[in-house]
């Protein structure tokens, strides 16, 4: 079997040149589809994403998050850890393709790759987890190529346009990673 070669990207730190990108990604309904956002159109203001992103920055919330970048430099999207538990060494994984043209390509899969990287080897955890709706199947089987296997179904965990939908829990371990 055939492997594919995956695009090139880099995970680098947030600034706040990245606001008016993740502002304009927020107000496509495709993009924030499948993310946790607030019930409103649009999803946040500018200022709301800037104060968010300098958060980040400061980590005065929690969130590892970083920009991905392609090889040629484009700023496409978002990945973070977050849910951080160091005693039991592990910790939420969330990504976002923001910039739609990159769909489908591999750049999410090389992200969640460069993530597990840091996860696993600067903040010492032990396992990687997500959950991700089970109409999602593009992000269900990129994690899959990346190694994680699914632990369950959350069974109506989160509240979509006017009704609850299933999400797929899944891990992976630190000895998983090839």
């Amino acid at each position: 079997m055939k492997t594919k070669t995956l695009p090139f990207v880099t995970i680098r730190e947030l600034s706040l040149l990245d606001v008016e990108d993740r502002y304009q990604w927020c107000l496509d309904r495709d993009v924030t589809k499948h993310l946790n956002m607030p019930a409103k159109y649009p999803p946040f203001t500018r200022e709301e994403t800037m104060n968010w992103i300098q958060m980040c920055i400061t980590r005065k919330n929690g969130y590892e998050q970083r920009a991905i970048v392609t090889g040629e430099g484009q700023h496409i999207g978002w990945v973070d850890l977050k849910n951080i538990d160091q005693l039991n060494g592990h910790a939420k994984l969330g990504i976002a393709i923001g910039d739609k043209r990159y769909w489908g390509k591999g750049y999410g899969m090389s992200a969640i790759k460069a993530m597990l990287h840091l996860g696993f080897t600067e903040l010492s955890l032990n396992k990687i987890w997500l959950r991700v709706e089970v109409d999602n199947g593009r992000v269900i089987k990129s994690c899959k190529q990346c190694g994680f296997v699914e632990e369950g179904i959350l069974r109506e965990d989160r509240y979509r346009e006017g009704k609850y939908v299933d999400r797929v829990r899944m891990s992976i371990l630190r000895r998983e990673v090839n």
